[in-house]
């Protein structure tokens, strides 16, 4: 069991009663004032922080924090630095810095060696006498790229797998962001020197395992925000009354909350069941991550009509908590691969003989 017990946290609050709170307005470095620490996000949460788990802790605490700051609506890579670039570093003995992470999975960038090893076999820089790049091409997308500290880039050299970090600042920046407004950046890259220092050759599975821990950060994440519609849901139809009693009195609105909360478990049951198949990797690993990510993409759909549907025209305007996590939850739904794309790889491999096993062994 791990026992890191995390240091005093320094926090910061940002009042989201304001009607309007672009991705922009957000001083998201200020909330990482040390490698322990994270924002408090007042008026969504309750007035404590969420530590930043350690690296090496295990795939449950890393999701149980990834989960609550998705609850809280946190505006940060909290769960890009906590499960997926931290653990990454950690594995391949690169030096984790302090502050925000982020991550690329970029398979299409040009990769070369920028000093090219004296072969008569292949193209200039197909093989190198050490490792450092030379990196052309685009990351579309990267989740909070602008406050990042560096971004944690997983691509295919020459030789193979490869992960190396760069900074924001090595990149031409387009700013862009997500319906939530939560920073999408994409970053130009044009023949940029990456050091061997901070390169790392990975094995194909490292590469798969990359993959692995972008979609269920993001089903953690979908499964907090869905505790939130939860939460504000049963809040309304109990405060809110109509024809003189509770709308949570009413039997059809009984109906949708058991349907809300019944999604809501649904993906939290997903999420938690896939921690340990990815500690231990494997096809037990893709197979739970492909059930989490499915299911919290499918649930999210459900989650929002629901949520909005009982809150009436209020649960719609950006002065309502609501749409800080029914945003989020359109968002992430797509991101790292939605329903359809995970769904066929959870099915792929399996045939008539291997499903039941595979639904009744325990990892």
């Amino acid at each position: 069991m791990n026992t890191h017990t995390a240091a005093p946290m320094d926090t910061h609050t940002i009042d989201t009663s304001a009607p309007v709170i672009p991705a922009d307005a957000y001083d998201t470095t200020s909330f990482f004032t040390t490698p322990d620490s994270i924002a408090v996000v007042a008026n969504t949460t309750a007035p404590d922080a969420v530590p930043l788990p350690s690296p090496d802790a295990s795939t449950v605490e890393l999701l149980a924090a990834a989960q609550e700051s998705g609850r809280r609506a946190v505006p940060g890579p909290f769960a890009e630095t906590a499960l997926v670039a931290r653990p990454l570093l950690h594995r391949t003995g690169l030096p984790v810095p302090d502050g925000p992470l982020s991550y690329a999975i970029a398979p299409g960038l040009t990769v070369q060696y920028t000093h090219p090893a004296a072969s008569a076999v292949g193209s200039a820089g197909c093989s190198g006498e050490e490792d450092t790049l030379l990196v052309t091409g685009t990351l579309r997308r990267v989740p909070w790229a602008r406050t990042a500290t560096a971004v944690v880039v997983v691509a295919t050299a020459p030789s193979g797998p490869v992960l190396f970090t760069l900074t924001p600042d090595q990149a031409i920046l387009t700013p862009g962001g997500n319906l939530a407004e939560e920073p999408r950046d994409d970053l130009h890259l044009t023949a940029v020197e990456i050091p061997a220092s901070r390169v790392r050759r990975i094995s194909p599975e490292l590469a798969d395992e990359a993959r692995l821990r972008a979609a269920l950060a993001r089903s953690a994440l979908i499964a907090g925000a869905a505790e939130r519609c939860v939460g504000l849901t049963l809040a309304h139809t109990t405060a809110r009354t109509q024809f003189g009693r509770p709308l949570s009195h009413f039997q059809a609105v009984k109906q949708e909350e058991a349907r809300l909360i019944e999604e809501a478990a649904l993906v939290r049951a997903a999420v938690q069941a896939a921690a340990v198949p990815l500690d231990t990797g494997g096809e037990a690993a893709r197979f739970a991550v492909a059930a989490a990510k499915t299911q919290a993409s499918v649930s999210a759909a459900e989650i929002t009509r629901i949520a909005h549907q009982l809150h009436g025209a209020i649960g719609i305007t950006k002065l309502h908590p609501l749409h800080l996590a029914t945003t989020r939850l359109w968002s992430w739904r797509d991101e790292d691969g939605d329903e359809t794309s995970w769904a066929h790889r959870l099915a792929r491999p399996l045939t008539a003989t291997t499903l039941w096993p595979t639904l009744t062994t325990t990892p």
